[in-house]
């Protein structure tokens, strides 16, 4: 095994990387900003090195200085988290001719998957459905008025190289595309400098369903599916479980195409691939070449540790794990607590946490990095921690996380957590009737 593993990144998922090193016996480097000195994540690990200014691109983003910080403490492997570089395949590139492990696919699948048109044609090859639209990418407006033409507005317009609602458009009919055609290339060179867009036919009530995966040279496995369709502007709130809308044959037919492409692909270490999910019938979104923010509530699910796993198949090339190995009972549901007001249309709440009490007990997991005293800076996301609960039923699930939320009490700052008590306790969350588009419906903020 490792024995040192350095972790490019920050917050609850440097610290959730940290504690599964620890359980390896791996030590643990910690890599942070100058205004990140006192975090969790540096404080839990062996070793910390400031890599620079708080600026995400003067540190966090800041390759030299990473690599400087492996050549300092002899780390023989590099976990990026997600976010930051996680999908960067230059810096997989450059991590591995370093002679350094990085933890994830290799930086030939990272590129692949991360251009969303590439990636839409290797699921075509291997058997998963896609969304109508555009076979790669829109060079002119007169290019993509022909297309939506063809398959019909409304229709949505894409960042090939990016994702997060980034560089994404909704049209609804031919007078506004030219106007948000060009805004949509803006945004996309602005965030991902790379201004190529897509088109794909928009989907007005669908569910967003994600497969989990762990592959390696021997196998790939699935851990089933997640259901993360409570979103606000394509940024996901709540994740829960098995789905409740999907039936046992459509979810054995999910789960057997993912299986079948990610095998196809050579792909080693964690991913997910995500589908649009309407009417009965599911469509291939994108792959992330990474460990995903609501891991966790897939962990609670199956009781497999995905990043424990994710450095064994990094050291052995292997999964260690067979698909009857992997059972799920029950159901489990996944919050994000950020630190932002949504009365005040989710403006982040930077400040100093004065107190912070966080929910236990039976069957309630916290993955977080805060602590009484910790400062939450204006510069990075606002995420400050998940709450994960599982219960025997979707019903017992909905009520424990219920209890843990009003026993969570954080101040100091405002966050989210009013936000999930209220969408948890509606009838329509409750009766699983809503899709990606139901909170700003609603009208919950």
């Amino acid at each position: 095994m490792f024995k040192k593993v350095l972790i490019a990144n920050r917050g609850e998922i440097a610290v959730r990387v940290i504690r599964a090193c620890k359980e390896w016996g791996i030590g643990t480097v910690a890599v942070h900003s100058d205004v990140d000195s006192d975090s969790m994540h540096v404080r839990l690990a062996d070793e910390s090195v400031c890599i620079g200014s708080h600026q995400p691109q003067n540190s966090y983003l800041n390759v030299a200085a990473i690599m400087s910080a492996v050549d300092l403490t002899g780390a023989e492997a590099i976990h990026p988290g997600y976010g930051f570089l996680s999908e960067n395949f230059k810096f997989a590139d450059i991590v591995e001719k370093h002679g350094v492990k990085f933890i994830g696919p290799s930086a030939n699948i990272i590129k692949k998957m991360g251009d969303k048109i590439e990636a839409k044609k290797i699921a075509k090859q291997n058997g998963l459905p896609v969304i109508e639209g555009s076979e790669g990418g829109i060079k002119n407006v007169n290019e993509a008025k022909s297309i939506c033409q063809k398959i019909g507005y409304p229709i949505l317009i894409k960042a090939s190289g990016g994702g997060g609602g980034k560089g994404m458009k909704i049209v609804e009919s031919e007078n506004n595309l030219s106007e948000l055609f060009s805004l949509a290339r803006l945004e996309a060179k602005k965030y991902f400098g790379n201004d190529e867009v897509y088109i794909e036919k928009y989907f007005k009530n669908p569910r967003h369903i994600e497969v989990q995966v762990l592959s390696g040279k021997n196998r790939t496995v699935h851990l089933n599916e997640r259901d993360c369709s409570v979103q606000r502007k394509h940024q996901k709130l709540i994740e829960e479980t098995p789905s409740p809308v999907l039936d046992e044959k459509t979810r054995s037919d999910l789960l057997n195409k993912t299986v079948k492409m990610v095998e196809a692909l050579g792909y080693e270490g964690a991913g997910t691939v995500e589908y649009i999910y309407e009417n009965g019938k599911f469509y291939f979104l994108e792959m992330n070449t990474r460990v995903q923010v609501e891991h966790p509530v897939t962990e609670v699910q199956t009781g497999i540790d995905i990043v424990k796993e994710q450095i064994w198949i990094a050291h052995s090339g292997n999964t260690a794990l067979e698909q009857n190995d992997i059972s799920a009972r029950g159901h489990s549901i996944e919050c994000r607590i950020n630190a932002e007001d949504p009365s005040k249309n989710f403006q982040p709440s930077p400040g100093i946490i004065s107190v912070c009490h966080q929910p236990s007990g039976f069957r309630t997991r916290v993955d977080g990095s805060i602590f009484q005293g910790c400062k939450i800076t204006p510069y990075y996301d606002s995420l400050i921690c998940k709450l994960i609960c599982k219960g025997r039923n979707r019903t017992e699930a909905i009520q424990r996380t219920l209890r843990s939320l009003n026993e969570f009490v954080i101040d100091g700052i405002v966050t989210t957590i009013d936000l999930h008590k209220k969408i948890l306790s509606h009838e329509k969350f409750i009766s699983s009737e809503f899709d990606t588009n139901w909170l700003a419906k609603e009208k919950f903020y």
